[in-house]
């Protein structure tokens, strides 16, 4: 069974190969950081591929065609809203999945859903040297916050002198309700790398420049409007249907975006002696980002509408209806984010090695400015206030050992440590498009921490078999919580909480006779709830409501059983898993008026992945990666929301695939295809959205992507693709983008 597939073919699972001290045999490149040594599904994609199959603006573009694996990513540069969504976690689960960058924590566990999306901007698409991918939470090194995947994303570091320059651009035309019009953006990077002596180092910039298609569309239910004759009369409204089906109108389109995003790396490595190195990277991302407006809306002379009358009211089609400021609301926002890694690491292979390492992710800046009265763009003045989110962020520390007593054994042991800061404080301004100047409207502040023990035996039996037993403690910790509003004298305290677990492993591999094997793994994972779903509530009378104060962490148990065939240049991987997780953590109806986030008693998801990868088909050059999955995903119980119990777990499609063809043709032209397909899903917990074509639908969509690159020669290489050759439109809550044409040009030394 050939080893080098996991990097040649991100359809393509770890193969059962062996190997003295690991699982999975690597041919090029750094070792993976991720356990390898335990037989289960990994999958991995080099930087060579990448930029030779995919189409990537940003770091996640890179996990386009993994199994099961959805990123939402709404736009280029969609910097708060791309949650990663695996086999049984949806695009709202954010804090359902880890993101690492070397090591180093990219995944926003401050919160959990769309808001709280990993960090993609540390990781430019040009740095990336290999993307590895770990199914599930079965290795002990990891939290509860593995339950679906753990991605880690490996970054150059040079032998040699490198240098390499970048030049992109990109353009969509986009037609949804009442827009009609061409997005686009340029995109820009450098990267420079030497090794001398025990010194290497490596500098990385980038610039993304991006207009981004509407997101938002303020809309109006034609049932809540009132037969009138009352209100500013207006045409331009776009009748269409909500996803429960009714009808509504279609206002305006907002959230569309135009950022600017600067990111900078530098790394250094001192080699301390053969096997000793010592790592330091800093990273930084800034974003200067502005969401506009466009209203459909026209008066009697034809102007555009932003404001109703003297009652901020208008008339449809002889109903009267609230325009609400937030209905056609403008925003700007700045951002500047750093993010340090520390790490001392010893690779000898021999009886000992250790690793110890911290890192920091912090929030310099982070301002939301929006107004809270009815304007007409971006340019017009009136009150509001700003969204401050500086102070918030992240640390983490591991102390790392293996130990190889004898040559069958591989002992994985650690001490590991994180803290998530939540801070979020918003003001009152005069002028919506300036600095808060007024008083303070609110606090939401809150801590937690974890920290963990954990130990893992890779036991290779005999030649035929492996098996991985580990076990994982963690100490969990929430503090410091408290929110104020305008009237507050002092923000409100939470009660600290705190909570121990265990969580076991274990995972046993079999290679038999020829070229098949078999793999099962087994781990429970016990994702505990964030800051932001912890301390929740309003006040009323200096009093918090509207809570759960019993709020549990979520448990889950997830086995996989997997059988693999390989023959010469072909893999076929099947994988039988199974998930049940009880007091899952969403959002849902406290009151007639109040959702707020509730454990759901226990959701049950049963599923089967399939995937398969094929090198040298019919021509030389030609590899043919597909992978097809199948998850029935329900809630089976739920005492806060009965209308739930036997319906499908919200943005959990019943089908994915995913299809490319990769051509080398010779050695200056490559060109790929690429299929991706998601199913029936639903975005609410009682399935009430069968409408998924529509804004706030989720909707089933088939996507076809394209590439073709030609190398000049050694230095320059040029590429043209188009996302969505199709021209599909599909929505998650919001729309995706329609066909994206992007064409750039490559040096490298």
């Amino acid at each position: 069974m050939k080893p080098t597939c996991i990097i040649f073919a991100a359809a393509c699972a770890a193969p059962l190969a062996f190997a003295d001290d690991a699982v999975v045999i690597i041919e090029g490149g750094r070792p993976s950081s991720l356990p390898t040594a335990i037989p289960t599904t990994i999958e991995s994609i080099n930087g060579a591929q990448i930029q030779q199959r995919i189409n990537a603006t940003d770091s996640e573009d890179a996990l386009k065609y993994f199994p099961s694996l959805n990123v939402r990513k709404r736009y280029i540069g969609d910097y708060d809203h791309a949650v990663l969504a695996s086999r049984a976690s949806g695009t709202g689960n954010s804090a359902r999945s880890l993101v690492y960058a070397d090591g180093i924590l990219l995944s926003n566990l401050l919160g959990n859903g769309a808001t709280y999306t990993p960090r993609w901007g540390l990781v430019s698409p040009e740095e990336i040297e290999r993307v590895d991918v770990l199914y599930g939470p079965f290795s002990a090194a990891y939290p509860g916050n593995s339950v679906g995947a753990v991605v880690d994303f490996q970054t150059r570091m040079p032998d040699k002198l490198e240098a390499h320059v970048r030049m992109a651009a990109f353009s969509q035309p986009f037609a949804v309700y009442g827009t009609n019009d061409r997005f686009g953006g340029r995109q820009g990077s450098a990267s420079l790398g030497d090794r001398s002596g025990a010194w290497s180092w490596w500098v990385d910039v980038s610039r993304l420049d991006s207009r981004g298609q509407p997101i938002a569309f303020a809309n109006k239910a034609l049932a809540s409007g009132v037969v009138s004759s009352a209100g500013l009369p207006v045409t331009g409204a776009v009748a269409d249907r909500n996803p429960s089906g009714n009808p509504w109108w279609i206002l305006g389109a907002s959230g569309q975006s135009h950022t600017v995003q600067d990111h900078a790396k530098v790394k250094l490595a001192w080699d301390l002696s053969p096997i000793l190195r010592a790592s330091y990277t800093l990273g930084w991302w800034d974003n200067d980002a502005r969401r506009g407006t466009e209203s459909y809306l026209r008066d009697a002379s034809g102007a555009p509408v932003y404001r109703g009358d003297a009652n901020n009211m208008i008339n449809i089609a002889g109903r009267r209806y609230e325009l609400r400021a937030s209905d056609l609301a403008p925003s700007t926002g700045r951002l500047a984010h750093v993010m340090h890694g520390l790490s001392l690491k010893q690779h000898s292979k021999g009886v000992w090695d250790w690793e110890v390492a911290a890192s920091k992710y912090d929030y310099v800046r982070d301002e939301v400015r929006t107004p809270t009265v009815p304007v007409a763009g971006l340019d017009s003045a009136g009150r509001g206030q700003l969204t401050n989110l500086g102070g918030s962020g992240w640390n983490t520390y591991a102390i790392k050992g293996i130990w190889r007593p004898v040559a069958s054994h591989v002992v994985e042991m650690g001490l590991q440590g994180e803290t998530a800061m939540l801070r979020n404080a918003v003001w009152a301004s005069t002028d919506w498009r300036g600095d808060a100047n007024g008083a303070r409207l609110s606090t939401f502040n809150g801590n937690t921490r974890l920290q963990s023990l954990y130990l893992q035996d890779a036991w290779r039996m005999n030649a035929q078999w492996k098996t991985t037993l580990g076990m994982r403690y963690e100490h969990w910790r929430a503090f410091g919580g408290e929110i104020s509003n305008a009237s507050s004298a002092a923000p409100l305290p939470f009660n600290e909480r705190s909570e121990n677990n265990w969580s076991p492993k274990a995972a046993v591999a079999w290679k038999g006779e020829g070229d098949w094997g078999l793999k099962a793994s087994l781990g429970r994972a016990v994702r505990n709830p964030t800051a932001a779903e912890l301390f929740q509530g309003s006040i009323v009378d200096q009093v918090i409501i509207n809570r759960d104060p019993n709020l549990h962490a979520e448990r889950s148990w997830t086995g996989e059983l997997t059988a693999e065939h390989g023959h010469g240049d072909s893999l076929l991987r099947v994988t039988l898993f199974h998930e049940t997780t009880r007091d899952a953590l969403y959002s849902q109806a406290l009151t007639a008026l109040v959702n707020t986030v509730q454990n759901v008693g226990r959701i049950r998801t049963n599923g089967l992945e399939v995937a398969h990868q094929m090198d040298h088909v019919l021509v030389p050059g030609l590899s043919l990666t597909s992978s097809v999955t199948y998850a029935d995903s329900i809630i089976a119980e739920n005492a806060g929301f009965a209308a739930s119990v036997g319906k499908r777990q919200p943005r959990v499609p019943d089908w994915r695939a995913n299809f490319m063809a990769a051509w080398q043709i010779d050695d200056k032209w490559s060109t790929t295809l690429g299929v991706r397909y998601s199913g029936r899903q639903f975005g609410t917990l009682d399935n009430s959205d069968p409408n998924g074509e529509t804004y706030m639908g989720v909707s089933r969509y088939t996507v076809a992507d394209v590439r073709v690159r030609y190398r000049f020669n050694r230095q320059w290489s040029a590429a043209v693709g188009v996302d969505n050759l199709n021209n599909a439109t599909y929505w998650a809550f919001h729309p995706y983008t329609q066909r994206t044409v992007l064409a750039e040009l490559r040096w490298d030394l």
